[in-house]
Order: C-alpha cells, then sequence, then structure tokens
C-alpha cells in the first residue's frame, strides 16, 4: 500500500492498495466524525459490481447512505444529472458536514466532485476511484466539472478531495478497452516528466501485473507535485494537457462515442506531429492498442479549441514533449498553433 499526502491548501491523501473498498467506511470516520449522511454517487455499470459494497462498509460505520445511480457515460456529464443530484441533497436534508463519496470512473469523480463544490456552497467529497484513468487522473488534483455541447469540461470549480482510495484491485474488472484507456493517461505523465517510467512501460502493462499498483501510486505522485506547485492551473500545471487540448476536439466531434483516453491518445500524436519524439510515442501507442491515427481537419481542429477552456483570450498554451520526461508550455496564436498540426 502507498499513502501520498498532496500538500495543496487543505492537504489530503490518496491511498493506493489492494482491497481498500470494503473498508471506505472506516477510512471517511476516521478522518471526519461530523459526517453524519452521504451521498453516494455512482453510475450503471459500476454500481452492480461495487455499490453494496461500498454501503455496507459506509453503513457499518455509522453512516446514513443516500444512493444516486445515473446512466453510465459522458452523455450524462451535463447539468442535468447535477440538478438530480442536488435535488436529492436538498431532500434528504444535507448539512455543511455531511459529504458526497463519488464512486467510479472519471466521468463519476467529475460530477460527484462538482456537485459537493456547489451544494451549500461547498461540502466534502471522498473520490473512490474505480478505473485507471481515474486512479491515475481524474480523482486527483481537485478538478471537477460537466460538459456543454459547445465543449468539454467547459463548467466546473476547483474542489479538492478530502481522501482519494484508489482500490488497485478493482482494475482487475475492467473491461480490456476501459483498461487500455487509462493507460492514455499514464503514457501521457511518462512522457511529461518520468523518463524511468517510460522505460517500465516498455514493458506491456495490463491488469494482471505486479508492478501495477507502484505505476499507479507513481503517477499520483507526480501529479501530486504538479498539483502543489500549481493548484488553480495557471502555470506548470497545464503540462498535464499534453494531449488534452486536441484530445477534447476530437472526443466532442465524436460525440463522445470515442472514449477520453483513445481521444487523448490522437491528441498525443497530433501535437507531436514535429517533434522528435514522435518515433517513440507511436511505438508506445502501438504497443497498448491504441487507435491513434486522426483525420480531423486542422480547420476542425481549430474550431474546437476556440471553446477550450485553455485558450486564454486570442492565445493557446500548448504542451509540447521534445525530450521524453520533459514538457514545454508554448503560449502562441492560433495560426501558430495550426503549424503544429
Amino acid at each position: 500500500m502507498h499513502k501520498i499526502t498532496v500538500k495543496v491548501a487543505k492537504p489530503y491523501d490518496v491511498i493506493v492498495g489492494d482491497n481498500l473498498l470494503k473498508d471506505c467506511g472506516k477510512y471517511i470516520t476516521d478522518i471526519d466524525k461530523k459526517v453524519q449522511k452521504v451521498l453516494l454517487v455512482t453510475e450503471t455499470n459500476v454500481a452492480p459490481l461495487y455499490m453494496d459494497i461500498a454501503v455496507s462498509s459506509l453503513e457499518a460505520a455509522g453512516l446514513e447512505v443516500v444512493t444516486f445511480v445515473f446512466d453510465a457515460g459522458e452523455q450524462s456529464k451535463n447539468i442535468e444529472t447535477i440538478t438530480k443530484m442536488l435535488g436529492l441533497m436538498a431532500v434528504n436534508q444535507f448539512t455543511r458536514t455531511d459529504a458526497v463519496v463519488a464512486l467510479g470512473g472519471g466521468v463519476t469523480t467529475d460530477m460527484g466532485g462538482f456537485a459537493a463544490s456547489i451544494f451549500l456552497r461547498g461540502i466534502k467529497v471522498y473520490q473512490m476511484p474505480t478505473s485507471l484513468l481515474a486512479q491515475v487522473d481524474a480523482s486527483v488534483g481537485g478538478k471537477t466539472g460537466i460538459d456543454l455541447k459547445e465543449g468539454k469540461n467547459l463548467v466546473g470549480a476547483f474542489h479538492q478531495p478530502s481522501l482519494v482510495l484508489a482500490d488497485t484491485s478493482l482494475l482487475k474488472s475492467l473491461k480490456p478497452e476501459t483498461f487500455i484507456e487509462g493507460m492514455a493517461e499514464v503514457i501521457k505523465m511518462a512522457f511529461i516528466s518520468d523518463k524511468k517510467l517510460y522505460e517500465t512501460l516498455k514493458t506491456k502493462v495490463n491488469q494482471g501485473s505486479a508492478n501495477l499498483e507502484d505505476i499507479v501510486a507513481r503517477c499520483v505522485e507526480l501529479k501530486a507535485y504538479v498539483v502543489e506547485q500549481d493548484e488553480k492551473d495557471n502555470g506548470l500545471r497545464q503540462t498535464l494537457n499534453f494531449g488534452h487540448t486536441i484530445g477534447h476536439v476530437i472526443e466532442r466531434n465524436s460525440n463522445f462515442t470515442l472514449s477520453h483516453g483513445f481521444a487523448v491518445a490522437k491528441g498525443m500524436m497530433r501535437i507531436s506531429a514535429k517533434s522528435p519524439i514522435l518515433p517513440e510515442l507511436e511505438e508506445m501507442l502501438k504497443l497498448y492498442e491504441f487507435p491513434y491515427v486522426d483525420e480531423t481537419s486542422a480547420d476542425d481542429i481549430i474550431e474546437g479549441i476556440m471553446n477550450d477552456k485553455k485558450k486564454r483570450g486570442s492565445k493557446i498554451t500548448a504542451a509540447l514533449v521534445n525530450e521524453i520526461g520533459s514538457c514545454e508550455l508554448k503560449t502562441m496564436t492560433v495560426e501558430e498553433f495550426r503549424d503544429l498540426l
């Protein structure tokens, strides 16, 4: 088991290890003696597998549990779903000492965190990520949000969790394509900040790999360091956007039929078209069986990024990797960005 402390304004721990979910109630009440009620947010793929385990643990710790289950998929990541969560907490008379528990992948962690950030102007959220993508990325760092039809994650808030429990035993139940999707974020972390991790990934990692827990923990350590330096995403944290600015456009243009990780893989390839690391990136994506070739036109990409939250005024800050393990942030005009494609 690994414990990583994220040293932001209100520090919290990310615990990475096997078989953590069955003790989630105790983990929460050990650090919060005031909480009485929790809204357990999950989705239709995760609920049949893990909701009963979580509810039993939470109730055994003396907590009243209200459950909210939404239809799995990015299409549910909208204001209508959030409104239903907020209404359910209001009907059940949640107070500022109560909390949200988000049990699921990146969509769940984003929405659970966002609902917690705005209910009663902010209550606590406990993240219980069940996918690789959520464990290494979405659940850590306090970014929460929902999509608009105009773009991905355009509405949201920074709201750090009080605890993250990354139970790596849950990764064994993922569909292979869902596990591979999460590897896009692992590969991203290696290319932007850790050449040693890149070397580790050259031996293909799968759901049964003995070093999977160590890899998840390393990604959390790397992200925690970045978040600690730049909690509100105005500088160093933008390096985590490698592949995302374009990837979000590709994802949205597919009407979210292409999942986030697969879109990011294509985004990394497109933004690296003129980079010396392109052959190594292509080889890595082939190893993990990503469909990385993308035919989105430069015009469509430019149109899409005009609504991207990463744009600052008329300029775009691009995360560029020209050497494995190091990322450069470069602010440029839209036309300069087009020249990279």
